[in-house]
């Protein structure tokens, strides 16, 4: 069995942006030259998530529509008064509880099986990278591993 490990990076635009990187995943598949085994896709971030689910516009805006209420960005989260604040704090902090508190609902990774050196995914299935905060600087770990 072979372990290898990548690493995609990308840039977000916007918050609740759903990205599909199911073609990005799928092209690390076949460079990591693995038939048939599994691919863990992990978020290096506490306000992005992984998903699997349809690429339908409508259903995308219910996702995004519904997240919002979960954990609205106008709601007064202790997380961003930074008065009180004293742990994780950064240059630049900014007021983003909302993206914290929408993660809580969603998946940090999904395991994926590979077969034939394809991802086995179904008829409408694609995978999501969401960013919950703002636009910035991402990273996805992906460990592929099989024969």
């Amino acid at each position: 069995m072979q372990i290898k490990n990548q690493i995609i990076k990308l840039t977000t635009k916007e918050t609740l942006e759903f990205i599909d990187i199911t073609d990005k995943i799928q092209s690390k598949i076949k460079e990591a030259n693995i038939k048939n085994g599994l691919i863990n896709i992990q978020t290096l971030h506490t306000t992005t998530a992984v998903i699997v689910n349809e690429a339908e516009p409508l259903l995308i805006e219910d996702m995004k529509n519904l997240l919002n209420k979960l954990a609205p960005q106008n709601y007064n989260y202790q997380h961003d008064n930074f008065e009180i604040r004293t742990v994780n704090m950064c240059d630049g902090e900014c007021a983003n509880g909302h993206a914290h508190n929408k993660a809580i609902h969603l998946p940090t990774s999904v395991l994926l099986n590979i077969v034939n050196n394809e991802l086995q995914l179904g008829t409408w299935q694609r995978i999501f990278f969401i960013e919950l905060d703002r636009s910035r600087q991402r990273q996805i770990a992906l460990q592929i591993m099989g024969k």
